[in-house]
């Protein structure tokens, strides 16, 4: 029998480097489709490392290029080489990047009219995508999250907000429990929604004391969970006709932002018209 061949081991050196690349790949996210790498484009605050975009794409971002400074990979449609998942529709630009940094909750300022967003465990990232998306048209001063198990920034996230991502702070906290705690003993009233609860949104906000408010949304099917709800000052329902009480988290979140908005009386902002589009 002959003797089988050595086992041929990669040196140390080597092993260190591809560890390294390795780990510096899960510190950087792909962003991907036109309105989330132009955002992100002109964001100052956004690391920015390779930028990858198709004739066509780079036509459309030119402003958006030129503002950031970077030099862009002109690639062929057809062998797009950004490392995106395939169904991704990237538009033919894509930007790897590093997350973005908004801090901690408790080293932001409270505005006596500002309303933020507490998600307990939404995990889609379509569903958090188009969450700041309304948040930001509305105004909204943040959007929290606990950090597991809940959507973290990807560039499914990015496309969804379309732009937003970079407009609206998406703070993702180690406790959501202790984060909201926290907030409410620093004066921010916590209006939890739950189908089944007796007030309705309107009622809860016409109730409320004057100052910041936050609108507390938990994951379709389980709802917030017994802590965040016990956290929340009130807890109200989004009032349905015809007995249909289903509504998906984001288009509950939109209806909320909008009352809190329209409910926080003198000193309205002033309003700008509303486009709706596909993107």
């Amino acid at each position: 029998m002959s003797a089988k061949p050595p086992i041929r081991r990669k040196p140390a050196a080597i092993v260190a480097k591809e560890r390294a690349r390795k780990a510096a790949a899960r510190e950087t996210v792909w962003l991907f489709g036109l309105h989330a790498v132009a955002a992100a484009l002109r964001n100052p605050a956004r690391a920015r490392l390779r930028l990858v975009v198709t004739k066509n794409a780079a036509d459309r971002l030119a402003d958006a290029i030129a503002e950031s400074g970077m030099a862009p990979e002109i690639a062929d449609p057809r062998r797009f080489p950004a490392p995106l998942d395939p169904g991704s529709v990237h538009q033919g630009a894509a930007l790897e990047a590093r997350p973005l940094d908004w801090g901690r909750p408790e080293d932001r300022a409270l505005g006596a009219r500002d309303v933020w967003v507490a998600l307990d465990r939404v995990t889609d990232p379509h569903n958090v995508g188009a969450i700041l998306r309304s948040a930001a048209v509305f105004g909204a001063a943040a959007v929290l999250a606990p950090a597991r198990h809940a959507a973290p920034e990807t560039g499914a996230l990015a496309k969804a907000a379309s732009g937003a991502l970079e407009a609206v702070p998406y703070l993702r906290v180690p406790n959501l429990g202790n984060a909201l705690a926290g907030l409410s003993a620093r004066g921010l009233y916590l209006v939890g929604l739950a189908g089944e609860a007796d007030r309705t949104l309107g009622a809860a906000l016409a109730e409320a004391p004057p100052g910041p408010r936050g609108i507390v949304l938990g994951a379709e099917g389980p709802g917030l969970r017994p802590r965040t709800r016990g956290l929340c000052h009130v807890l109200a329902r989004i009032p349905a006709r015809q007995g249909f009480v289903s509504l998906n988290v984001s288009n509950a979140a939109s209806v909320a932002l909008y009352a809190a908005e329209a409910g926080l009386g003198d000193g309205a902002r002033p309003e700008q018209a509303t486009q709706v589009t596909n993107r």
